[in-house]
């Protein structure tokens, strides 16, 4: 019998601007069930999660209500030094509380654009205030979330909130002096952390010189050769903070990850992503500077203004890099095998590794898809339930052959299965449909599946009926309509994705001998 499954409800510059901390210097049974102890029952292998986890960071932030730059505030210097003197005064932020938010908001931001796989090495250039504080916080966060970082802070200070961030980590401290003249050569992504918006005057050495190099990187783009992506912190060094690059030879970052609230500078910011970061700005603030900022999506530490840039979509592609399938590792029983590969997605902590797309057909052989939970399996087959009136229904009852595609992203994998479906027994239903949640019980019934209703507010009137209906707390009724379904498979492919489109792809076929079945494992070209 298989295990009990648990039950579960070019390198680029950044310009980091640290605003906010201004004045303050100078991180067994058969049945599939899931719950949020799985991750504790199956831990991730060290060796593949390891290797393939560190490549998969979903960042701390968020594209989703993304908000125009033409309708957000933005702070001139004297109003962004007087919220820094708020925020450190009555509001009592603390030096490393604010330098936490900033630099984790930073590599969010980073970690949200730029592949790990893609843009690993990094240079974060630190100046000697609170913007390279920030750096080093962002550098500290992005060597957790899988890249290599290197630091370069050539006014190194020997304050104790400085020392100590990245040491412990093993992080490499460059000089000027080791630093190629192309900065492309050896870094991926050039984090700008030298100077802030209270930064007056003209850059002393070396940061004039680093400045320098980080213009230069325009003219590699120029004659086409591949750069490094820069990252500004706030301010690019060297602009004004409310007139921006006044001459036009300054640096001209990739990114802004502008801190509190965009400062006037910002305005001319042309590069192609914009991210507004440091998620702590209190209502009092809101409402003395009249601030009008995007909303940050559930808890994102990152949010972008104005529109993602255009993207060649035939350009988009991933390089898989994860350990070989061979088939002397997979089990010899497809069934034991998807278990295991599903216990890796529970231990990775992937949402809902339980959904897979269900592919029908009906007599007129029009394929349709759509997602669905797996809500159990065993040797006889994966389980679902839906409505028997809606349109996978009517293909099942036309045509009885379906496949499942189950596709775990941050394990470079997917399984496809295929085979023939019949209900599960009104028992089995019956069962489930009790052990769902009493609102899930109520919009089963309300909801008559994929028929034409007049709009959403029918469909909530809907439950409200149902739900005063069945206020008194007795069971609810299953309706005669809905149930399970079961995939009985006769055909398995495990896939793994690899460098270079060379994909693994291991098959199982059944075969019987006497009386017996057994399952054939044959390779397929990528």
């Amino acid at each position: 019998m298989l295990a009990l499954l648990t039950k579960y409800k070019p390198p680029m510059i950044f310009t980091h601007s640290s605003s906010f901390i201004t004045h303050l210097l100078s991180s067994s049974t058969p049945t599939l069930t899931i719950s949020s102890t799985s991750s504790l029952l199956h831990p991730p292998p060290k060796g593949f999660l390891g290797s393939i986890l560190r490549h998969k960071f979903r960042g701390y932030c968020s594209n989703r209500g993304v908000m125009a730059s033409s309708s957000i505030s933005y702070l001139n210097q004297r109003e962004a030094a007087e919220v820094d003197e708020i925020l450190m005064g009555p509001l009592g932020f603390s030096v490393d509380q604010l330098m936490e938010l900033a630099g984790l908001s930073v590599a969010t931001a980073i970690a949200e654009v730029y592949n790990v796989k893609e843009y690993n090495r990094v240079l974060t250039i630190c100046g000697p205030g609170n913007n390279g504080g920030d750096g080093l916080v962002a550098a500290r966060h992005l060597y957790h979330f899988g890249y290599k970082p290197f630091v370069c802070y050539p006014k190194r200070t020997a304050k104790p909130l400085y020392t100590g961030l990245l040491e412990s980590l093993g992080v490499p401290f460059l000089s000027v002096d080791d630093l190629p003249i192309n900065l492309s050569e050896d870094f991926n992504i050039l984090v700008d952390a030298m100077f802030g918006f209270s930064f007056h005057g003209t850059p002393r050495p070396p940061f004039d010189d680093l400045i320098r190099r980080l213009v230069n990187l325009q003219n590699y783009s120029e004659i086409n050769q591949k750069r490094s992506v820069i990252a500004s912190i706030d301010i690019p060094s060297g602009w004004h903070v409310e007139e921006g690059d006044i001459v036009g030879d300054g640096i001209k970052p990739d990114m802004l990850v502008s801190l509190t609230a965009p400062k006037l500078c910002a305005k001319k910011f042309s590069g192609t992503h914009h991210f507004l970061g440091g998620r702590f700005v209190p209502p009092s603030i809101v409402d003395k500077f009249k601030l009008h900022l995007p909303p940050y999506p559930g808890t994102s530490m990152c949010v972008r203004i104005g529109k993602a840039s255009q993207v060649d979509i035939s350009s988009m592609r991933e390089n898989y890099i994860s350990p070989e399938l061979k088939e002397e590792d997979v089990e010899p029983d497809p069934f034991v095998q998807f278990q295991k590969w599903f216990d890796d997605a529970l231990a990775a902590g992937l949402k809902e590794p339980n959904a897979m797309a269900l592919c029908t057909a009906g007599k007129d052989g029009k394929p349709s898809s759509r997602m669905v939970l797996l809500k159990g399996f065993d040797k006889t087959g994966f389980i679902w339930y839906t409505n028997y009136g809606s349109r996978k229904a009517k293909d099942l009852s036309e045509n009885a052959n379906a496949s499942l595609l189950f596709y775990w992203d941050g394990l470079n994998r997917q399984v496809r299965i295929e085979g023939s479906v019949q209900k599960v027994s009104e028992e089995e239903s019956e069962s489930y449909f009790h052990s769902r949640p009493r609102g899930s019980q109520i919009g089963a019934i309300a909801s008559k599946q994929s028929s034409v209703i007049p709009g959403r507010d029918f469909l909530h009137q809907e439950y409200k009926d149902l739900e005063t209906k069945y206020s008194d707390g007795a069971p609810i009724p299953k309706p005669t309509n809905w149930g399970g379904y079961r995939l009985k498979p006769d055909f398995f492919e495990f896939w793994q994705g690899q460098t270079s489109r060379l994909h693994d792809r291991l098959c199982y076929y059944p075969q019987e001998a006497d009386s017996t079945i057994s399952w054939k494992i044959k390779r397929l070209a990528p």
